[in-house]
């Protein structure tokens, strides 16, 4: 009555080939999008602080409110949901790709 339970291995830094490394290679970019426009603002406006760019960065504003704190407060929630549309509209068209690869194999 009882089967052994088969073990899946998944290794994010060692995808198998096909539809497992197109995943990975999307996840990865989505991430790193996320990662530069997250932390490569603050860090400008960090870096910038004692010359006149930081200054200027500080002093612009959108909408009544400073750029930074714009940036902050309403750019990252609007890009995060960005890349989550891409995330899954990529997802999509790998699966489908994939889907009709192996349907063609077994032709």
């Amino acid at each position: 009555m009882s089967q052994p339970e088969k073990s899946y291995q998944v290794n994010l830094l060692r995808p198998k080939k096909g539809h497992m490394r197109d995943e990975v290679l999307i996840i990865l970019a989505i991430l790193f999008g996320w990662g530069v426009c997250t932390f490569g603002f603050q860090l400008l406006v960090y870096l910038c602080q004692g010359s006149g760019a930081g200054s200027l960065l500080t002093r612009l504003t959108l909408f009544n409110l400073p750029l930074h704190f714009w940036f902050t407060g309403q750019f990252l929630p609007l890009w995060f949901i960005v890349l989550c549309v891409v995330f899954n509209l990529y997802v999509d068209r790998i699966t489908e790709y994939h889907s009709r690869m192996r349907d063609k194999s077994y032709e």
